[in-house]
């Protein structure tokens, strides 16, 4: 997929607002004119009376460019809910940083996937979110982008959402 020089920088999204931190950070400090920005959703509980989800179970949506995913009816087809906000910021930052902005939505655990992702796309580095939890709910919960940054095949940088107090 990547040729000589292209770079391939992967940014995990939720469509939440550590989603849209790390967007921005990477917006601010990583992206450069004619990087490839690869949005990763994963889907935790896909709809599987959708045939996407059943085609595309194993090795995730083909690669969806950005004017195509901000399409109700694509949205609808892969069964993601992308906010405007977010869709917003990436048609900016698109033209703003002339970066090429696709998107590969997955099924199944976020944690596996992204990881499986890395693997198998050429992603330089890959930026996520963090929902800014403290030490027992992450490992209560199950952290996400803990389990990236200790078993992802590339460099990840884990972006928590500004905080709201003074």
């Amino acid at each position: 997929m990547a040729a000589d020089g292209e770079r391939w920088v992967g940014l995990a999204v939720d469509f939440s607002e550590g989603s849209r931190a790390a967007l921005q950070w990477a917006a601010d400090n990583l992206l450069r004119a004619g990087d490839n920005l690869l949005l990763l959703h994963v889907l935790k509980d896909p709809d599987y009376e959708q045939g996407e989800t059943l085609l595309w179970e194993a090795s995730g949506s083909p690669l969806i460019p950005l004017s195509e995913f901000s399409h109700p009816s694509t949205a609808k087809k892969y069964g993601v809910k992308p906010d405007a906000e977010t869709l917003d910021m990436l048609n900016t930052i698109a033209k703003q940083k002339e970066v090429a902005v696709v998107s590969k939505v997955l099924f199944g655990d976020p944690r596996e996937k992204l990881c499986q992702a890395i693997h198998d796309m050429p992603i330089s580095c890959l930026v996520i979110g963090s929902r800014g939890l403290g030490k027992l709910k992450r490992v209560l919960l199950g952290s996400v982008s803990d389990y990236v940054v200790n078993n992802a095949a590339c460099p990840v940088t884990v972006v928590k959402p500004a905080s709201n107090h003074a």
